[in-house]
């Protein structure tokens, strides 16, 4: 089945974010790669997805709540074997242990310049998730229902590293606001598992 793509990414893009991403080629900026899992696995009877909270740095994405990942590196032989590296590195999750469904469409990210490259995989058993203090202050264990939920759906008025103040679409998810690349990502994750629901 083919995946939404950027028309889901834009249903939770900022309009300033938007008004950028039509000026720019992100070719012309040589960005860099990154990949991210969007990991799915059984807790309670119910299907979860796991979201990480990134610590307190000086870094644009501080604090920000993200998708287990990071840079691909020259030794990762993909993108995939790239998310799954992370993954295993960040949470815990054995790479051997994840079963990679398929990839979703990439995202621009302007003002840290990566390409991210995101995965859907699950694990048959929910895991025992080890972070890595460095990069994770705690795994945030969401149901999808709540994902899938569109009351969570919301507009909040934040400052984010290129703007002070602006109205952005986000996701409350388990009491944490979800923007940016990770909130188009995950409006492509949604329409995808919508429409799979319908079929």
């Amino acid at each position: 089945m083919s995946v939404p793509g950027e028309s889901s990414h834009l249903i939770m893009a900022p309009e300033i974010r938007k008004k950028e991403l039509k000026k720019l080629n992100p070719k012309d900026k040589n960005p860099r790669d990154a990949a991210v899992m969007m990991l799915f696995y059984p807790k309670e009877q119910n299907a979860h997805i796991a979201l990480i909270l990134r610590p307190i740095y000086k870094g644009v994405h501080s604090g920000q709540v993200a998708l287990p990942g990071g840079k691909v590196e020259t030794f990762d032989k993909n993108y995939t074997m790239a998310a799954l590296r992370e993954t295993e590195e960040e949470v815990g999750v054995r790479i051997d242990k994840v079963t990679v469904v398929k990839p979703l469409t990439k995202v621009f990210i302007p003002p840290s310049n990566f390409w991210v490259h995101p995965f859907l995989g699950y694990v048959d058993k929910t895991p025992d998730f080890i972070i890595q203090e460095e990069e994770v202050a705690k795994v945030i264990e969401v149901p999808v229902a709540e994902l899938l939920d569109e009351n969570n759906v919301i507009s909040k008025i934040l400052s984010t590293s290129y703007a002070t103040n602006i109205e952005v679409p986000s996701f409350e998810l388990m009491g944490y606001t979800v923007w940016g690349a990770t909130a188009m990502m995950l409006s492509e994750l949604k329409t995808f598992l919508r429409t799979s629901l319908e079929l």
